[in-house]
């Protein structure tokens, strides 16, 4: 299992600019794979984030969990993470999703009815821009201008450019937690990216379709980030009424509601890995067990008061360069 963390933070108030960097520089030099930013109204940009991470680390892959597809037409999409891929050298992690209902309507004045072929066709034009990059880096596009973007569709119809100079082609990652969206996932894209899903949600819900449908067409099986809360505290009864506290809410959302309910507790508590180093260690091999392939760590400090919560912070920390380096 690759481990990661978030560099960013993902609860109010979030990261700050020189916060963003520092955590980058410790992910890198400490032996982590990934290092993951969110992309929520209280804090940074999420594509111009990993740019800027991009800049102060040399090997360490950067992604975002996750853009709203609605936040960018997805031709524009796609020109912001070959920008954001040319800035951190060819590791960046492209996660984007539907979101919720909520934020599709409440943010962004979007309908969200149909959303599998909104996100089916949005996939699409990001294949269609790849493969335009591919072209002008291989000199086959109109010079100087880019390869040519052509995409017939009902939602994005796309004819144009794009080249983005000291660009790859960006991999794309799914936050799919749905049965249709992770066929499209294991069909199309790179990875999926969960959240609010225990051991048994990942091995009996996520896996099995999303390898059904790579297997269909004839790619190899995605990755499975697993977005989860860590910390390490004195005792695992101390870290579940933390994260019960932090993370309870969620079980209000429709969309991870479900995803509980595919569990075995329904708890979002009981999805987080918690307690000694030990036991915090031993879930996280459990949910290596169950299918995940990558570990995006969401790092809280647990305690009655701020230096226990930043000593208990620490220790978190410190456990998961422990697992990068032996993994």
């Amino acid at each position: 299992m690759r481990i990661g963390l978030f560099i960013a933070e993902t609860s109010p108030p979030g990261s700050d600019i020189a916060g963003l960097l520092e955590r980058a520089r410790w992910a890198d030099e400490n032996g982590l794979h990934t290092g993951w930013v969110p992309h929520v109204p209280w804090s940074l940009d999420g594509l111009t984030a990993v740019a800027l991470a991009g800049q102060v680390t040399e090997r360490i892959e950067l992604g975002t969990a996750v853009v709203p597809t609605w936040s960018h037409h997805p031709y524009a999409m796609a020109q912001h993470a070959l920008t954001a891929q040319a800035a951190c050298d060819g590791r960046l992690l492209l996660g984007i999703g539907p979101s919720h209902q909520s934020v599709a309507e409440g943010w962004y004045g979007a309908d969200y009815t149909g959303v599998i072929h909104h996100v089916r066709e949005y996939v699409e034009v990001l294949d269609a821009v790849n493969a335009a990059q591919a072209d002008a880096n291989a000199g086959r596009g109109m010079a100087g201008m880019g390869g040519r973007v052509h995409h017939e569709g009902e939602l994005y119809p796309v004819e144009s450019l794009l080249g983005v100079p000291g660009a790859e082609p960006v991999p794309i990652y799914l936050a799919a937690l749905a049965p249709l969206m992770l066929k499209l996932a294991g069909e199309r894209a790179e990875g999926t990216i969960t959240w609010m899903c225990d051991e048994h949600a990942i091995e009996t819900h996520v896996v099995p379709r999303l390898t059904a449908a790579a297997e269909a067409v004839g790619r190899p099986v995605p990755r499975v980030i697993g977005g989860m809360p860590v910390g390490v505290c004195d005792s695992r009864e101390q870290g579940l009424a933390a994260a019960e506290a932090r993370y309870g809410g969620y079980r209000d959302i429709p969309t991870y509601a479900r995803a509980l309910a595919r569990g075995e507790s329904g708890s979002p508590a009981e999805v987080a890995a918690v307690g000694t180093e030990d036991e915090v260690a031993a879930r996280i091999r459990s949910y290596e067990a169950a299918g995940v392939t990558d570990l995006a760590a969401m790092t809280f400090g647990i305690g009655a008061d701020r230096a226990e919560r930043e000593r208990n912070h620490q220790r978190t920390l410190d456990l998961l360069a422990e697992l990068a380096r032996s993994s």
